[in-house]
């Protein structure tokens, strides 16, 4: 049944509303994230909890901390794998790792860190080439409850077998099974990667720059932000990294129509790896 056009007006002024008491309530800034993906979200929260209305559901959030943890979860982005696209990580080996083994110390920041595949993808990476040792990954993420998850490093068995396929086509070198141990129905990553990795909160659309990076993944959280927003945020990259640091971005993002484009140079266009201009 299609909405009428006073109707739709008023459902977007009720999630304005909505968004804005979050932040007022909360500290938590959905504001410039995609409408389309906003909306989808709390209608899905909506039809779960059979409210009437987003005035119904931001008086709960209001009144109820437990329901806007809930709905916090359901505005976070937690799509990720181990390994995710393995031919960028096959890329960074190719072409970033050479440039990082010239460092005496590497700084890696994995932001909007979700459950910490990528970090672990990443912290293998790294000792199958040699530098772990010498290298420190900030892994952050808004959402504490999937930064626990992501500390944990505790995965369910039945997804290995595409994390494994996924390493292999990525370059690795040795027997995925050698980086974690099975433990009933999950498996649990081996504590010599998680010992380089410190996992923090913050957030990209309220807090400030991150110190002097090497390398920033930020792979597919972008996408759900508005352009002002991304590129606020990447203005947040370019002050993080160091000059010739590596930005590497989801397969649906680019810098290319951004206010920073100018500032970076294109190491690998369809892996969507960009370098700080020295």
């Amino acid at each position: 049944m299609n909405q009428e056009p006073e109707q739709i007006e008023n459902e977007r002024l009720e999630i304005k509303l909505l968004l804005e008491a979050i932040y007022l309530k909360y500290g938590y800034d959905f504001r410039n994230y995609a409408c389309a993906h906003t909306k989808r979200r709390l209608e899905h929260r909506l039809n779960v909890d059979s409210m009437e209305n987003y005035s119904a559901m931001q008086h709960r959030l209001i009144h109820d901390e437990a329901f806007f943890n809930t709905l916090l979860l359901d505005l976070s982005i937690n799509v990720t794998e181990m390994f995710r696209d393995p031919w960028v990580y096959s890329k960074v080996r190719e072409l970033v790792v050479p440039h990082l083994k010239t460092y005496p110390f590497i700084k890696i920041w994995h932001a909007g860190c979700s459950a910490g595949q990528e970090v672990y993808s990443m912290g293998i990476l790294l000792e199958e080439e040699g530098i772990k040792e010498r290298s420190q990954i900030y892994a952050t993420d808004f959402n504490e409850l999937i930064l626990q998850k992501a500390k944990q490093g505790i995965y369910p068995m039945d997804v290995i077998r595409e994390y494994t396929a996924n390493y292999q086509k990525s370059g690795g070198k040795q027997s995925f099974s050698d980086y974690y141990t099975a433990d009933y129905d999950n498996v649990v990553i081996k504590q010599s990667l998680k010992d380089k990795v410190l996992f923090s909160s913050h957030n990209l659309v309220t807090d400030g720059v991150f110190g002097e990076m090497n390398l920033i993944f930020c792979r597919n959280v972008l996408i759900y932000f508005d352009r002002e927003l991304q590129n606020r945020v990447f203005n947040l990259f370019y002050e993080s990294l160091c000059p010739g640091g590596f930005l590497c971005l989801g397969s649906k993002e680019s810098l290319r129509f951004s206010s920073v484009a100018d500032k970076f140079e294109v190491v690998s266009g369809r892996e969507k790896i960009y370098r700080k201009k020295r």
